[in-house]
């Protein structure tokens, strides 16, 4: 199945945090915080303004951005957690 978002909504992926500190600690499943890095799926259209005009998206698939730790909506797409978020909520792109 494939997921397209709407206006200016994204899908993104989290990135896996590391296992270890950068000591060599190894750090316990239950101890982790959910990562707030991810890696865009896909993205919307664009919202469209007061006139009705598209406005374009500034980020695309296949970025890797930073979001807040409570942003998006979490889903299951294909098997897969995912998480669905207004381009708001990011706060940046990793270059």
């Amino acid at each position: 199945m494939s997921f397209t978002p709407l206006h200016d909504r994204v899908v993104v992926r989290r990135l896996e945090s590391e296992e270890k500190t950068a000591g060599g600690l190894i750090i316990p499943d239950s101890a982790k915080e959910k990562p707030a890095e991810g890696e865009i799926v896909s993205v919307g259209a664009g919202a469209r303004d007061e006139s009705g005009k598209r406005i374009p998206m500034d980020i695309k698939a296949g970025d890797k951005v930073l979001f807040g730790k409570w942003s998006g909506t979490e889903v299951k797409i294909n098997d897969e957690d995912m998480l669905i978020m207004k381009e708001s909520d990011i706060l940046g792109i990793l270059a």
